[in-house]
């Protein structure tokens, strides 16, 4: 995982807000996929840093989570 890349790196990619997300502004998390990484960041912190993960290791969060399970 490299939580070191700022948002200006990922600026130029396709964002999507996580669809658990209301829409009155809450907790939202937003993602990109690169060629191979999944980019990860707070909606509400634009500018904050991004955090990358593999495309394996967010498969293996987003399984369980999907599913209702603590991951």
């Amino acid at each position: 995982m490299n939580n070191a890349e700022s948002s200006s790196v990922a600026s130029g990619l396709a964002w999507f807000k996580s669809s658990h997300s209301g829409t009155e502004g809450g907790d939202c998390v937003e993602v990109a996929a690169g060629t191979a990484v999944v980019h990860i960041r707070d909606s509400k912190a634009v500018p904050g840093p991004v955090v990358t993960v593999s495309p394996e290791a967010w498969a293996g969060f987003v399984g369980p989570a999907s599913a209702g399970r603590d991951v």
